[in-house]
């Protein structure tokens, strides 16, 4: 392995903050889906970054199945988005509080 795995699990903690950063301070939907990306591809990263480490392809596996899971969620998230802008006429996360069960 050619970069030491301490470097990568620290670029892999920097990214999840930075994407959790954005999922609770932004109220735009689409940022805060942003954020959810950037947390799922750190994730990503510790998975790939481990599985090279120990030279083992389940981590590598593992990361295509994340990333089809990734897919469907962008794709079901953002007709959501576009559902609910065609409905209130904003994508403000705060001008859906009719919708708390």
């Amino acid at each position: 392995m050619i970069v030491p795995i301490n470097h990568i699990l620290l670029v892999a903690a920097a990214l999840f903050f930075m994407g959790l950063s954005c999922t609770l301070l932004r109220r735009n939907l689409v940022m805060i889906l942003i954020g959810i990306e950037i947390m799922l591809n750190a994730a990503g990263l510790v998975l790939v970054a481990g599985s090279a480490f120990w030279q083992q392809l389940d981590g590598q596996l593992m990361v295509l199945l994340l990333m089809a899971v990734t897919a469907a969620e962008v794709a079901v998230a953002l007709a959501m988005v576009v559902y609910l802008h065609g409905r209130s006429g904003s994508i403000d996360a705060n001008t859906f509080k009719d919708m708390q069960g």
